[in-house]
């Protein structure tokens, strides 16, 4: 029968069957709906939540099952005719509500049952006990000297140290969806199992699909003989919100196709993150990025040893780094056109509540690990990877910070699924560990022009896709004008003012150029493009990715 489960509730049985812990904090995807391998019929396969697969799967057997939550308090879910034997409860059968009291009652009767089959020499009664959204119950609070709270703490903990309880047929359960938000005597108590539950994988979505043909027949039509497409196409979405967008196409007497499983996917992936991450949405291709030849070579390189599964020379990570305005995130855009594999944007991650933020960055590695293959992009990365040493500004939310991406970033299993794009222009602010070979293998730089020939080039392209037509031969009227160590972005200004010149003013396009060039400024001063120009040099992993002209500097 195990052999049905997935595999973390198999690893979750075998611990507990070989005496190694009693106590089971479960966290991850703990709000997801779970196929159940046989319903309560024993008949079929259904869904149910986390709770219902403890219950109804893992323990069946058991005597007395029992839950808590702070909006219901201590529930009998099962064997209630056991528990109502307790002296205590027939003493007192209004059972209690709040944190500590419940706790303390919990206790009070894992004990009492322990006592009594010390005494008996019967078959002691097997406990089960859920506690429901436990980050509420005993959540982190970092620094504090709540005794009231440490003390429930320590209770909890006790389920699986105490040696009274722990000879005992006891098994506990703490749900939680990120570790960052449990109390930190529960998730550092090493006599307690980490068990991670995952975002679906394709081959349990295949299955989830199987069961849900029959139930939406017109949302599934196209996929009624192949179910393990639809599966694949929206790997990383909770099988709550496919079940929703299933109930909500059938209702609508339409067929989902290919089409629209990768415009959904986007849209349920985003919005079970709660808007932490995007996915970036691109047709452009490497071709529409001007220059960068050989980058772009490699790029493409890499690109195709990914598609062949050739994971070995992989990097895991790349930096692109150089001034402002040099195409950092377009290239980004390109990329994620030319390869055909997600681009996922964090977005702001930090949160003002303490823990939240190491909270969000939990959820957000769970995704990255549910989609399979994909780009991870960090815009601004020296402001959004944190530091190793925060100093006590932020309470340390930014050495946290560091300390968990790094960790993620250095993962070998990573390599092939995973990997990572940083972008700054300020890439020595970047931690250098989270720079070195291992997490960014390759360190792009990318310049702006070098030469007026170049900056003419620039020019001309972006001009020409607003409709204006610049002849070649009129780089020599311009030559004196055409600035040097000109970016990408303020070129596209620059073109957008020619464009609004020549409607404006009834111009040709190079009298509306050297109109805009006349009095044009940079920007951009120039000290500060010459400082980021040195940087990239100094970060490039490669030479051959540095234009002739500026390897002098190097």
């Amino acid at each position: 029968m195990q052999n049905q489960w997935p595999q973390w509730a198999r690893e979750l049985a075998q611990t507990y069957e070989s005496n190694a812990s009693s106590q089971f904090i479960l966290y991850g995807n703990v709000n997801d709906r779970l196929m159940l391998p046989l319903d309560a019929l024993g008949d079929k396969n259904s869904l149910g939540t986390l709770p219902d697969f403890l219950l109804k799967v893992l323990m069946p057997r058991f005597d007395v099952v029992l839950s808590y939550d702070l909006g219901n308090g201590i529930r009998i879910e099962k064997g209630s005719e056991v528990f109502t034997q307790w002296p205590a409860f027939k003493e007192n059968p209004n059972l209690p509500k709040s944190p500590r009291p419940a706790i303390e009652t919990l206790t009070h009767y894992f004990r009492y049952c322990a006592n009594l089959a010390n005494l008996k020499s019967s078959s002691s009664t097997r406990i089960g006990c859920i506690v429901k959204g436990a980050h509420l119950v005993a959540p982190a609070l970092p620094g504090s000297l709540n005794y009231d709270l440490n003390a429930l703490a320590m209770l909890m903990r006790d389920w699986a140290t105490d040696t009274l309880l722990t000879s005992h047929q006891l098994a506990t359960f703490l749900v939680t969806e990120n570790l960052n938000d449990l109390h930190p005597l529960l998730v550092n108590n090493p006599q307690a199992a980490q068990v991670k539950v995952p975002l679906p994988s394709p081959e349990e979505l295949s299955g989830a699909f199987a069961m849900f043909a029959p139930q939406y027949p017109k949302a599934l039509f196209e996929y009624s003989k192949d179910v393990s497409r639809p599966a694949s196409q929206l790997a990383g979405a909770t099988l709550s919100s496919i079940e929703n967008l299933l109930k909500t196409t059938e209702h609508k007497g339409v067929s989902l196709d290919d089409n629209d499983l990768s415009r959904l996917k986007k849209e349920l992936v985003e919005r079970d993150c709660n808007g932490l991450i995007e996915f970036v949405e691109s047709k452009k291709t490497l071709d529409d990025m001007y220059g960068l030849e050989k980058v772009k070579t490699w790029l493409r390189q890499d690109i195709e040893l990914w598609r062949q599964n050739d994971i070995s020379a992989l990097p895991m990570g790349y930096l692109l780094c150089g001034p402002v305005g040099t195409g950092k995130t377009f290239l980004i855009e390109c990329l994620a056109g030319e390869a055909q594999i997600p681009v996922v944007k964090l977005k702001n991650f930090r949160d003002r509540w303490v823990g939240s933020t190491e909270g969000n960055l939990e959820k957000i590695f769970r995704l990255l690990q549910a989609l399979g293959k994909c780009y991870v992009f960090i815009d601004e990365a020296d402001q959004s990877l944190g530091k190793r040493d925060s100093g006590s500004g932020d309470s340390g939310v930014s050495g946290r910070i560091y300390g968990m991406i790094a960790e993620e970033m250095s993962k070998g299993s990573n390599r092939g699924k995973i990997v990572w794009i940083l972008a700054s222009s300020r890439p020595d602010l970047i931690e250098v560990d989270l720079k070195r070979p291992g997490r960014i293998d390759i360190k792009i730089p990318i310049f702006p022009t070098t030469s007026a020939p170049e900056s003419f080039a620039l020019i001309r392209a972006l001009c020409k896709r607003r409709g204006l037509e610049i002849e070649e031969s009129a780089f020599s009227l311009l030559e004196t004008k055409l600035p040097v160590l000109l970016t990408p972005g303020a070129a596209e200004a620059l073109s957008i003012k020619v464009y609004r010149q020549s409607r404006v003013e009834k111009l040709s396009p190079l009298e509306a150029l050297q109109s805009c060039l006349a009095d044009y400024q940079n920007p951009v001063p120039a000290e500060i493009i010459a400082a980021q120009i040195e940087l990239a040099i100094r970060e490039a992993s490669d030479l051959d990715f540095v234009p002739e002209t500026l390897r002098a500097k190097a």
